[in-house]
């Protein structure tokens, strides 16, 4: 071939195959000890694979506080975070006391997290009150389950002056537990997560329960805490059903995000949630029922034309 044909055939070879230019999307998650990074990493697998022209990577970050603030300054264009967190810092209460962000809007609601306070055998932890005087990991700094630990507790007459608290993520928690670094530790997570699965087949762990006194304190302080059940089995050693508190897990963007893209995402995931499922059993929740009822904030009007198309009825207060 001569050297004009061959440039010819470059030519058109480079013409037929142009390469196509990718928007590149962050999705803010948590630990990877928990569930929020394969949720993310599932979910940024989808969108590689249905939303043309975009790409998307599950970002490590310390969770749902973090991932508000990530979400208002664009540092993140989707994120999961705690229903609570979530209505905090739409509202501007809370955590986000005097720091509104009202440009947060709800794509979908996940799956419910549930918090679990976990001890070791013979500790002596069996309730709620026994943490008083105790080493308690209350979650990674700008963490749901920090959020959540600190509505529990203090509902139910517990300060931190009471006990010694430390900020460890979900890893660090289980390694800590372990080690006899800290007596207790909670995590606020779908479940099983994977953190204390390991930690419960290397160790004999107590689930914490809350009694029902305990639970409805936490719930009148609190409106997005749900009494729910941790099924027994879930855990090697915890062989009966525990009750717990079950908190929605909310995929964020911001109210800036075109109305096509929130399209786009909302129907990529829910056409897709099979892919999402097989990732983890947390997604098994993921259902346009659930986010409905259980969506802290309004819906972006991108995810509300996916709903309404599919024929859902949007509830007022997910309107904005």
């Amino acid at each position: 071939m001569s050297f004009f044909k061959a440039l010819a055939a470059s030519t058109l070879v480079a013409i037929a195959a142009p390469a196509v230019a990718q928007t590149q999307l962050s999705i803010a998650t948590g630990g990877t000890g928990g569930v929020y990074y394969p949720m993310g990493g599932g979910l940024a697998e989808i969108i590689n694979n249905n939303v043309e022209g975009y790409s998307a990577t599950a970002e490590v970050t310390g969770a749902s506080v973090e991932n508000m603030g990530l979400i208002a300054t664009g540092d993140a264009d989707l994120a999961i975070a705690l229903a609570d967190t979530v209505a905090q810092a739409y509202a501007g209460t809370g955590r986000f006391e005097g720091q509104q962000l009202p440009m947060v809007r709800g794509l979908a609601s996940m799956y419910a997290n549930m918090v679990q306070i976990v001890a070791l055998e013979g500790s002596g932890i069996t309730t709620l009150s026994d943490l008083v005087g105790k080493r308690v990991s209350i979650g990674a700094p700008g963490s749901g389950t920090e959020v959540n630990a600190a509505a529990i507790l203090e509902a139910n007459g517990i300060s931190y002056d009471d006990i010694e608290e430390q900020r460890l993520n979900f890893n660090e928690t289980a390694d800590a537990l372990a080690n006899g670094d800290i007596d207790a530790g909670f995590w606020s997570v779908g479940a099983p997560t994977s953190s204390i699965l390991n930690l419960a087949t290397t160790n004999s762990i107590v689930m914490i329960e809350l009694s029902q006194a305990e639970l409805a304190a936490a719930q009148a302080a609190d409106a997005t805490f749900a009494i729910t059940s941790l099924a027994g089995g879930t855990y090697t050693g915890v062989d009966a059903d525990v009750a717990v508190l079950g908190i929605p897990n909310v995929l964020v963007v911001s109210s800036d995000m075109s109305d096509d893209l929130a399209y786009n995402l909302t129907r990529a995931m829910f056409e897709n949630i099979a892919d999402l499922q097989a990732v983890h059993p947390a997604a098994n929740e993921t259902t346009v029922e659930f986010t409905l009822t259980a969506t802290p904030v309004p819906l972006h009007p991108g995810a509300i034309r996916y709903y309404e198309e599919i024929g859902a009825t949007i509830p007022d207060a997910l309107r904005q």
